[in-house]
């Protein structure tokens, strides 16, 4: 398929060019938009999740990390904190909440470029791709409601992309963590009505929101309700009411027309999978060289990457996008030689690191 073929649905102005697409925004993506950045190459950065931090943010922000260089300890939080800081001098663009959803070879194999989508609607004509989305793409758990999926992507939302589409709206927030209690104080203010459905009265969110939570149904401004959703109702894939069951057996409604369930996430390959990449039992064989796949200019870094001797460590992974960064150079700049500099050396390098 040649770059004119994939274009013609989408307009020149909707059409992000970039040299790479990181996709994944945790330690490993992070660092290689330094590496990156050293070489004038720029970055933007897909990921699933609300923040960047991959699992470091996202499942063990406190817990401590012993085996990162320089650092005898640091948290997973810390260590997303201080990466974020040093990649500023290169200003990446992050499109967070997004999934990438296809991927179209649109130049050849000495010269690769890509028609890259997400589910959001973002289009990419990128040079390259590098892949570093740890175990895969954070998806979100489904409940077990019986006929959930005709009203996926009208009704039922696992993600709030844009606030506003939700202004007005009834909805049903199912959950007791940090999504459904943060979600539920940032859209009670624009919708009609908002109702939290737990299983049981207890929260695993942070308590400063279970409070302001349990202060607007006491104010009469949004409803609380204790069971399980287990069937919808409403004709044409509009919902109309979630039909519950509450801790004695008995069957209730909530009306509402959006339901939104946050029952956690689950590590998937996700669309990568059809990307006519060589996989291996979920992984991506890469070389060990330039940490380039079996397609011409996508590269597979951090966890999500299998070759002989490979270890799971964020080091490794940091090892790995210097050495993608190289060969990504090829690709954006195939004209330009490239020359080895240390940043403890070249004044060059200082300069874009704002230190010269």
């Amino acid at each position: 398929m040649n770059a004119e073929t994939a274009n013609q649905n989408v307009t020149a102005s909707e059409i992000v060019e970039t040299d790479v697409v990181i996709v994944g925004a945790g330690p490993c993506g992070l660092f290689a938009v330094f590496e990156l950045g050293l070489l004038d190459i720029r970055a933007h950065l897909v990921d699933i999740l609300p923040k960047v931090g991959g699992q470091c943010a996202e499942l063990y922000p406190e817990k401590p990390i012993y085996d990162i260089p320089g650092f005898p300890l640091v948290t997973g939080q810390g260590l997303v904190d201080n990466l974020v800081e040093q990649i500023k001098p290169f200003g990446a663009t992050f499109h967070l909440n997004q999934m990438i959803e296809s991927l179209q070879p649109t130049g050849t194999a000495e010269a690769p470029r890509f028609l890259v989508r997400t589910d959001a609607g973002t289009v990419f004509d990128t040079k390259t791709v590098i892949v570093a989305a740890g175990g895969g793409s954070f998806l979100p758990k489904k409940p077990p409601i019986p006929g959930i999926e005709a009203y996926e992507g009208s009704s039922v939302f696992y993600a709030v992309r844009k606030m506003e589409a939700f202004r007005g709206r009834d909805i049903l927030i199912v959950g007791g963590g940090d999504s459904a209690l943060d979600w539920t104080l940032n859209l009670q203010p624009i919708a009609n009505r908002v109702t939290l459905m737990h299983r049981r009265d207890d929260f695993r969110a942070a308590p400063h929101s279970v409070e302001q939570m349990r202060a607007l149904v006491a104010g009469g401004k949004m409803d609380l309700a204790i069971g399980q959703v287990t069937g919808l109702r409403g004709e044409g894939a509009k919902l109309e009411a979630a039909i519950c069951r509450d801790t004695a057996g008995g069957t209730f409604e909530v009306a509402c027309n959006t339901l939104l369930p946050f029952f956690g996430l689950t590590m998937k390959l996700g669309p990568i999978a059809d990307w006519g990449l060589n996989l291996h039992e979920n992984l991506i064989p890469a070389d060990t060289e330039k940490f380039e796949t079996n397609v011409p200019g996508i590269f597979a870094i951090g966890d999500i990457n299998t070759y002989p001797g490979k270890l799971k460590l964020i080091l490794s992974g940091f090892h790995e996008a210097a050495l993608a960064a190289q060969k990504v150079h090829r690709y954006v700049y195939p004209e330009k030689r490239l020359t080895f500099q240390y940043t403890t050396s070249s004044t060059s390098l200082q300069k874009k690191l704002g230190v010269a």
